[in-house]
């Protein structure tokens, strides 16, 4: 098949980052450069995205790879001082501000260079004055502000003029002049939510800073993104938690109650129902449709689509061709385990909570809700509802009213099930790159010395080890939940950077590296040692991704870094790194670094 134009990889980057959708600009930058490896731009947009959402250190990694520090055109250039900044934010201390004035310092000389520009002059006055060189910042700004006031007087402004002239004007601290050019930014801005979010971001420093308030800006805040939930309804003429009379005024609730929110995207399943009516309404007002079904698609519409009636699963495909992104957290096919169903809710519900954090902008969910307590199972809208109220963040509720139930059927919802043979784990694979090198009078050494600090990291953690497993160099531990197991592996690598291998008797060269993933495995017995363990699909899953992490890193699956965010996005973050391909042709997953929050 032919190569596709350099262009038009650039193009459709250019329209997920539009969107605020990064983690699709980095699939579809590293496609590119399959078939363009040599192109500056594409790397370009490579690091961009990675920076956008959120990766500093492996957009750091790219940039140098990539050789771009060699290139001369301005925009490459900027990415340097861009990465300082990004590192600063994530820094904290006389760190921090060390490379806020770096940053400052690069993104100076550039303005210098191309007769100072607007874009590197007033992120050099901003970074200046949040280092504490308030009179290098006004200095810059004085010099910024003639121009760009002319360019507003001709009308030739564009967002991003406006942007930095109301950027410039706060650094001055003029907020009240700045604040009146709101509704012509956001006019010129078209509804572009990633430039929108940079605007926020960027304020937002400023406001943590305590040089302005953060109110005057709430304008420009990104749309809210939005985790749905609901009962499914009832066939017609049929009672249920939600009936289908009620379909109308539910309807024209979703509606009103996603414009007062300004939904900006929505996370959820589609179920015929609430979750079919809040696709609808996410779509008819331009935001993006992400979906999550539980498992294969084709069992799915059978159990929560169309016993409705035959009408939502054509509203179903209606919805899925236009969705932004579809996924599948289980290939596999319906078994009356409500756990798969709890188990996309996670899911859902963390991926709304990481696209909020990489827009800068709110997250909260809604629902469609009778009031009724659930089951005892973890599936059903009660319990993504109790599950949310965790996290603190925003709930809505469109209330309905409670009514006679039939026993059984899809108009209830899953069903509660008896204790699953599948309950949700943790889990960590990892190895020793290096290991196979090792002579044979060294092993004794690394069991003893390298595999004991690593235990006693374990040990040190916390981490409740529900199964653990070793042979050579490999590490097998399964955990309760994602932060016990990000605890555990963050710690593993922290032992390992502080070991001393000289005196151990081994190479430096030695390096760990570990996988993780979250899923629902089988619980069972191993014939073989008599000693309880865990298999399945999710296993396997876990143990292919150890061999293509890079050493010294920790990498996770989609639905690990979902599930952590869910619960504890205030001590970890996930950093997007890309479709990576597994090992031995398992398939592509989207793949995270796993690294501690600072404090």
């Amino acid at each position: 098949m032919s190569s596709r134009a350099i262009a038009e990889w650039l193009d459709e980057i250019r329209g997920f980052e539009k969107a605020g959708e990064f983690f699709q600009a980095i699939d579809r930058a590293e496609r590119g450069l399959k078939e363009h490896p040599d192109d500056r731009w594409l790397k370009h947009r490579a690091v961009l995205a990675f920076a956008n959402a959120g990766a500093t250190g492996e957009a750091r990694r790219r940039y140098e790879a990539y050789g771009l520090a060699a290139c001369s055109d301005e925009d490459i250039g900027a990415l340097d001082a861009r990465l300082l900044k990004d590192q600063a934010f994530a820094g904290s201390g006389a760190a921090r501000r060390a490379h806020l004035l770096a940053a400052a310092e690069r993104y100076h000389g550039l303005a210098l260079r191309g007769g100072f520009a607007s874009y590197p002059a007033v992120n050099a006055a901003t970074l200046f004055l949040l280092a504490g060189e308030s009179g290098r910042a006004r200095a810059v700004a004085e010099r910024l502000l003639p121009p760009l006031e002319e360019a507003l007087a001709a009308g030739t402004i564009d967002y991003w003029g406006l942007a930095t002239l109301i950027e410039t004007l706060v650094v001055l601290g003029r907020g009240a002049e700045a604040q009146a050019l709101l509704p012509l930014a956001l006019a010129q801005a078209g509804g572009n939510r990633a430039d929108l979010a940079s605007t926020w971001r960027q304020l937002g420093r400023l406001a943590e800073a305590g040089l302005v308030d953060r109110a005057l800006f709430e304008p420009l805040r990104p749309a809210t993104i939005l985790h749905y939930t609901g009962h499914i309804i009832a066939p017609p003429g049929r009672s249920g938690r939600f009936p289908a009379t009620a379909e109308a005024r539910v309807r024209d609730e979703i509606g009103r109650r996603l414009e007062a929110m300004r939904a900006g995207a929505g996370y959820g399943s589609l179920a015929a129902g609430a979750d079919i009516l809040f696709a609808e309404a996410l779509l008819a007002r331009g935001a993006e449709l992400h979906v999550v079904l539980p498992f294969a698609e084709a069992d799915f519409i059978e159990a929560s689509v169309r016993p409705a009636g035959a009408g939502w699963v054509e509203r179903y495909a209606a919805c899925k061709a236009r969705a932004l992104s579809w996924r599948q957290a289980t290939s596999d096919a319906h078994s009356d385990n409500d756990v798969l169903f709890g188990y996309c809710s996670r899911i859902a519900m963390g991926l709304a909570i990481l696209q909020a954090e990489h827009l800068g902008s709110a997250a909260g969910q809604i629902a469609v809700f009778d009031g009724r307590p659930g089951g005892s199972g973890p599936a059903g809208t009660a319990a993504d509802l109790a599950l949310w109220r965790t996290t603190g963040l925003e709930q809505t509720i469109i209330a309905l009213e409670p009514g006679p139930l039939e026993s059984g059927g899809a108009a209830a919802g899953p069903a509660a099930a008896a204790p699953s043979g599948q309950p949700l784990r943790a889990m960590l694979f990892g190895d020793v790159k290096g290991f196979s090198q090792l002579n044979d009078l060294q092993i004794p050494a690394f069991v003893e010395h390298l595999l004991g600090c690593l235990a006693g990291a374990i040990k040190a953690s916390g981490a409740t080890i529900e199964t653990a497993n070793t042979w050579g160099d490999g590490i097998f531990l399964i955990l309760p939940g994602t932060a016990e197991a990000a605890r555990c592996a963050l710690a593993m690598q922290a032992a390992l950077e502080r070991f001393d291998f000289a005196k151990a008797g081994l190479p430096d060269s030695l390096r760990l590296r570990i996988g993780g993933h979250y899923g629902p495995v089988h619980d069972v017995i191993d014939p073989i040692v008599n000693k309880r363990g865990y298999a399945g699909v999710h296993v396997t899953t876990a143990a292919r991704i150890e061999p293509v992490t890079p050493e010294g890193c920790v990498y996770v699956t989609e639905p690990f870094a979902a599930d952590l965010a869910l619960s504890h996005r205030r001590d970890f973050s996930c950093d997007y790194v890309g479709l990576t391909e597994s090992a031995k042709k398992f398939g592509a997953m989207r793949m995270f670094l796993l690294r501690r929050r600072p404090a």
